[in-house]
């Protein structure tokens, strides 16, 4: 998948980093998602329904498993995104270079999410349990531009075991890159001799 997300970059463009969540963080993340909970108690309720019916052997249990197959849904969608989460794994990847981040996931469709440091006003970092657990972080960098719905759009790096040095090195580019913009001396000329970057031509 690195393959292909490398080959959207930029022949401008210089790669500063690539990489992949920490895959035992990542499954965890998977399995223990905030669905579980809703997923365990609605089995219990639907099975203890089942197994009741079954020892008082009517003959509803016929009309019983159908529907009981199709009331078990979120238990089906949960068990199907942690089965999933290897193949999302494998088609999630990340890179850093000195003008965007590119982010690509999915399970069946892959997605490409990139967002050019230009359009990013804030870069935080984030440690769940299961990230310092397992000794890594996630960066998080808000757009300052707004999606269909009106709210800033965020790209993620998820799980990295270096996110210190990645945090840093995004909110570096950040900085330059959105500062170089917003306060362009002598209207933006091709050599900028305003703030002292080495970012040119953007």
């Amino acid at each position: 998948m690195k393959e292909e997300l490398r080959r959207l970059v930029g022949s401008n463009e210089m790669i500063l980093y690539e990489g992949k969540p920490d895959k035992k963080c990542f499954i965890f993340e998977s399995i223990f998602n905030p669905l579980l909970p809703f997923a365990l108690l609605w089995a219990i309720i639907d099975f203890s329904v089942l197994g009741g019916a079954f020892l008082s052997g009517g003959e509803e249990l016929f009309f019983l498993i159908p529907f009981f197959a199709i009331h078990l849904m979120p238990v089906w969608i949960y068990l199907g995104g942690v089965l999933f989460s290897v193949r999302k794994y494998n088609n999630t990847a990340y890179i850093i270079t000195d003008r965007a981040i590119y982010v690509s996931s999915g399970i069946i469709n892959r997605h490409i999410n990139t967002k050019p440091f230009a359009e990013l006003s804030h870069i935080d970092l984030h440690r769940g349990f299961f990230d310092q657990r397992f000794g890594v972080g996630d960066i998080i960098a808000t757009s300052s531009h707004h999606n269909s719905n009106g709210n800033a759009a965020v790209i993620t790096i998820n799980s990295i075991s270096n996110y210190v040095d990645i945090y840093n090195l995004v909110k570096k580019l950040q900085t330059d890159i959105y500062t170089d913009i917003m306060y362009p001396n002598a209207k933006r000329p091709d050599e900028n001799p305003g703030y002292n970057t080495q970012y040119r031509g953007l």
